[in-house]
């Protein structure tokens, strides 16, 4: 896990996804789009966030402490990488 400080440069609306952990077979889920802080062609991260955190609103253009979890997976012979926010805190 990373910790960072980011500027906020978009997030999606939550959507249900299911869930056999969840108790009601529902998990909210958002995505974050982040970029580190500096010029024009600093490095940005595509970030899921699930249940509450995915409930949160972060204000376009504000800077965060994100604390992320980078993992990869396969699928039919193809090697995907997820990055995961598991806190992001206003400063």
């Amino acid at each position: 896990m990373v910790t960072k400080i980011l500027k906020v440069v978009a997030q999606t609306e939550p959507v249900y996804v299911p869930s056999k952990k969840q108790s009601d077979g529902q998990l909210a889920k958002s995505m974050i789009r982040l970029k580190e802080l500096g010029g024009d062609y600093e490095d940005e991260y595509i970030c899921a966030m699930f249940g509450n955190l995915a409930l949160c609103k972060f204000a376009v253009g504000k800077t965060v402490i994100a604390s992320l979890r980078f993992q990869t997976h396969e699928l039919n012979g193809s090697v995907f990488q997820d990055v995961v926010a598991n806190d992001i805190q206003n400063i």
